[in-house]
């Protein structure tokens, strides 16, 4: 059950003693107050999930304390405690904005079933806004694991996925690490709760930590209302820090005492928050180098380093760029809301086969959305393409003479090119590249040995 940040309310100074006890062994975040002026000064910081509260109070009722805390904007969940004599007293309150009550005598069992009854309605509140955000900017990304570099990072993604064990990400810019964290959440046991992607270098530096950890109302200029950090949505769930060797090290000093502690303390508060957080790290940047320079924290970096995951660069995994090639036309296609099926002629295939992606997959997706929009009569054609993959490795007579080429000698040329490549990926060993390309070696040569221009 994820910890929640408990309030009890109650001018019995033995009820609150016991529920708080029962609460904080529980592993919940417990704070008390005596009355209703006291409960309204702790619950104006806004960081208190739920507040167990007494109905008759000297000063304040608790009806009354639920009246303020709403019209304050205070999203508590109140769970009231009446005496059999008062329900209609404890229905009342609920009108009030109440989520539920309990009748006193309270048994310790129940108390707690009720918190964990709230902390599945705090999840699903906070389920439903991380959904919402990953609906709107879905992408639908795939990896192709066709090449060995990639099948090798399958069993590795599927090895850790099932574990409790922090990730680190490596691998250039565009290389789809954020797709290889979000494929181990969803391999994992926490697949069913959140998972909170973070680009650490997006976010300003001053305002990290409130984003990280939250903050309480009125914290700091500005703070007109309390923040449930990004650690704290993915309690029980997973949270991907993007770009971690951007993190300037009074953070990274802070993230350490998370790892270690498994609690946070929301900007304001004084109390830490119990949390159950499986973190992935990606970067593209050499972490052992930052820390020579002493931008990095050594710590940190053997703590995020448990289980490594090193990305190949779209150049060292080209038997996946046809798979990749067709995923993305049938993605972007369908974004755009393009009824036909759009197909690449050769000659444009050819060309993003042989081009460099120093952007790796992110460059390859932008490039086949740009081409889709430029398209004509359901086909890409190498007029489609960025100016600078269409002029890669092929100059103007030799991009003029491709047009004139059949339908048959343009499919002869492709086919080369998709061998060629197989063949270098496979280090020269033409069997091991006919084995990949399921077909056989006699039919390899055959296919290397046609003259294009036949």
């Amino acid at each position: 059950m994820p910890s929640l940040q408990v309030l009890i309310i109650d001018d019995e100074p033995a009820i609150r003693q016991i529920l708080s006890k029962v609460a904080s062994d529980a592993g919940h975040t417990v704070s008390i107050a005596a009355n209703g002026e006291e409960a309204l000064a702790r619950l104006a910081k806004g960081d208190i999930d739920v507040a167990l509260c007494d109905i008759r109070m000297p000063d304040i009722t608790g009806i009354e304390v639920v009246d303020k805390a709403r019209a304050q904007g205070i999203e508590t969940l109140f769970l009231m405690m009446t005496a059999y004599a008062s329900v209609n007293t404890a229905i009342e309150a609920m009108r009030a904005g109440a989520y539920d009550y309990m009748i006193k005598p309270l048994r310790n069992e129940d108390f707690l079933n009720r918190l964990e009854q709230l902390a599945d309605v705090i999840h699903l509140k906070t389920e439903n806004k991380v959904l919402r955000e990953r609906v709107k900017n879905q992408t639908n990304e795939t990896w192709a694991v066709n090449s060995p570099a990639m099948q090798q990072i399958e069993r590795l993604v599927l090895k850790v996925a099932p574990t409790n064990s922090t990730v680190l990400i490596t691998g250039p810019s565009g290389s789809g690490k954020g797709v290889i964290a979000e494929t181990i959440h969803r391999n994992s046991l926490r697949n069913e709760r959140a998972f909170i992607p973070v680009n650490c270098g997006a976010i300003p530096e001053n305002l990290l930590e409130s984003e990280f950890f939250g903050h309480t109302k009125g914290a700091f200029t500005g703070a007109s209302k309390a923040k449930r950090g990004l650690f704290v949505e993915a309690d029980q769930g997973t949270i991907f820090l993007d770009e971690i060797g951007e993190l300037p090290l009074n953070l990274q000093v802070k993230l350490l005492h998370v790892i270690e502690d498994q609690n946070v303390r929301a900007v304001g508060s004084e109390q830490p928050r119990k949390i159950d957080v499986r973190i992935i790290a990606a970067t593209n940047k050499d972490l052992p180098k930052m820390i020579e320079e002493g931008s990095f924290r050594e710590d940190l970096y053997f703590r995020l380093n448990v289980f490594q995951i090193p990305l190949p660069s779209l150049q060292q995994r080209k038997e996946d760029l046809p798979l990749l090639i067709n995923h993305f036309l049938r993605n972007e296609s369908l974004k755009m809301g393009l009824s036909e099926s759009v197909q690449i002629q050769p000659a444009a295939m050819q060309c993003l086969l042989e081009y460099s992606w120093p952007g790796n997959v992110r460059e390859l997706q932008n490039a086949v959305a740009r081409s889709l929009i430029l398209s004509e009569n359901g086909f890409i054609s190498i007029d489609d393409l960025p100016h600078n993959i269409r002029a890669f490795g092929h100059d103007d007579d030799e991009v003029s003479n491709n047009h004139g080429n059949t339908l048959k000698q343009q499919l002869r040329h492709y086919e080369q090119t998709i061998i060629k490549t197989a063949i270098d990926a496979a280090n020269g060993d033409r069997k091991l590249a006919a084995d990949r390309l399921g077909i056989g070696v006699s039919s390899l040569y055959r296919k290397l040995d046609h003259k294009v221009d036949s």
